[in-house]
């Protein structure tokens, strides 16, 4: 699986799931896991270097706009890919689509953030004419807990006609705590609401790669019926 997290607007939180999710992928089942920081400020990278021990997935930097051409090299001999794109820079965000099966798109729950993410989902839609397989979904990020507002911006963002997970991920002070000492809420502390959140929404984000690629699956293998055409 070859997840990115992007968002043109600054400050969604993209660095945060992305390493959370990258160390939730490799936990416990002994899964090579490569964090590709594509951000040109370094955030996961700072996050590496910030901490006591060596994380538990390989990190590379390549805030480049050739993410789609290196992507297939870099990523041999690894299960998953997580990439951890930039804000404002149009051409990486461009490569990265294209070299990744799911987009995932974190929105915090404000009109600002519901509105700013008209551009990266039309650059979605453009590489998808070139890419069918590619899907795409929103990820409600740092929710207020025990308030409305979380509700009412999956309804906001129904216009853009992209799947919004059910899974979200709360504003919760240990995300920030656990990010300070380079590590992620699940090393520091693994029975956590914010543990549970994150493991919910990488679960969430696996299904939606396996329905894609089972539906990818399954129109290959009728394309490949027609043409082959009728038998006897």
């Amino acid at each position: 699986m070859k997840i990115a997290f992007l968002n043109q607007k600054g400050g969604a939180g993209k660095t945060t799931l992305a390493v959370n999710i990258a160390t939730v992928l490799a936990d416990g089942g002994g899964r090579r896991v490569l964090l590709v920081d594509a951000d040109p400020q370094g955030s996961a990278l700072d996050w590496s270097a910030a901490r006591q021990e060596a994380p538990m997935f390989t990190i590379v930097g390549l805030p480049k706009p050739t993410v789609h051409k290196e992507l297939p090299r870099l990523a041999q001999g690894y299960e998953h890919v997580v990439v951890d794109g930039p804000p404002r820079v149009a051409d990486v965000t461009r490569s990265i689509i294209m070299a990744c099966d799911l987009i995932a798109i974190p929105v915090q729950p404000s009109p600002y953030d519901v509105w700013a993410v008209k551009e990266v989902v039309e650059l979605i839609k453009e590489a998808s004419v070139y890419k069918d397989s590619l899907k795409a979904v929103f990820v409600i990020n740092r929710k207020i807990v025990n308030t409305a507002i979380g509700r009412d911006v999956v309804d906001a963002l129904s216009t853009y006609e992209l799947k919004v997970l059910a899974s979200v991920v709360s504003q919760r002070v240990l995300f920030a705590e656990s990010a300070a000492r380079g590590r992620s809420v699940v090393e520091e502390s693994p029975t956590s609401l914010a543990a549970q959140e994150v493991r919910s929404l990488t679960e969430d984000l696996a299904r939606q790669f396996n329905e894609q690629e089972s539906r990818n699956h399954g129109k290959t293998r009728s394309r490949k019926y027609a043409e082959s055409g009728p038998v006897g």
